[in-house]
């Protein structure tokens, strides 16, 4: 399994939770090009970011490469500036987006 945290080399460059995009209504659109090198020394390099804005939380979902592969880094801000991140290799995206359907499909 991927672990992202093999490719620790020091302390964050930056802050991984600032806005990299925009959102409006229900399609996320991100507003800036992937990093082309480095990108966050803890997680990889980032190819490709987009920002949710929901009611009360901003949700930042982030594809990043390192030498185990690509990965999905998914970073909640509630307003009160909690902060949590889940990080799920690119393999699974299928299945979490089929079990987000489903619970679409029961509200």
């Amino acid at each position: 399994m991927f672990d992202p945290m093999s490719e620790l080399t020091g302390p964050p460059t930056g802050d991984p939770l600032a806005p990299t995009g925009s959102f409006g209504g229900s399609r996320p659109h991100s507003s800036r090009p992937p990093r082309s090198g480095g990108g966050d020394a803890q997680y990889g390099q980032e190819l490709h970011s987009i920002t949710v804005r929901a009611r009360q939380r901003t949700f930042y979902i982030d594809l990043k490469e390192s030498g185990n592969g690509k990965f999905f880094k998914v970073s909640e801000k509630s307003r009160g500036g909690k902060k949590s991140t889940i990080v799920f290799d690119v393999e699974d995206l299928a299945p979490i987006i089929a079990a987000l359907q489903e619970m679409q499909g029961k509200i």
